[in-house]
C-alpha cells in the first residue's frame, strides 16, 4: 500500500480521531476544522467518481455530472482496479445502508 510510507504515530492519531466520530454533524464540524473546503472537494469527488465507475458510467458522463478531470477519473479507476480496496470497502457498505 502507498500510505504505508506515511505509516506512524501521526497517521495513527488523525485515523482514530476520525474513528471517534459518531455522526455526519460531528464529521462535518472536524472536516471543517482539519482541512480545507478544497482538499474536502477533492475527496467527496473521488468518491463520486469511484461509485460511478463501479456503476459502469462513462468517463463523459463521469466528468460531465462530477466536474472531474479525466485525469482524476483515471487515477480512481487505477485504484480501484489496482489499489487497497480501499474504494470497494466503503461502496460496499454505503451501499448496503442505502438499501
Amino acid at each position: 500500500m502507498q500510505i504505508d510510507k506515511l505509516r506512524g504515530k501521526q497517521l495513527d492519531q488523525m485515523f482514530d480521531a476520525i474513528l471517534s466520530l459518531k455522526d455526519r454533524e460531528e464529521c462535518y464540524k472536524f472536516f471543517d476544522d482539519i482541512a480545507t473546503m478544497s482538499e474536502i472537494h477533492s475527496i467527496a469527488q473521488r468518491l463520486q467518481v469511484a461509485k460511478m465507475l463501479t456503476e459502469g458510467h462513462t468517463y463523459n458522463v463521469i466528468e460531465n455530472e462530477t466536474n472531474a478531470s479525466t485525469a482524476t477519473i483515471s487515477r480512481v479507476r487505477r485504484c480501484i482496479n489496482f489499489g487497497s480496496d480501499g474504494y470497494q470497502l466503503v461502496l460496499d457498505r454505503i451501499m448496503d445502508e442505502e438499501e
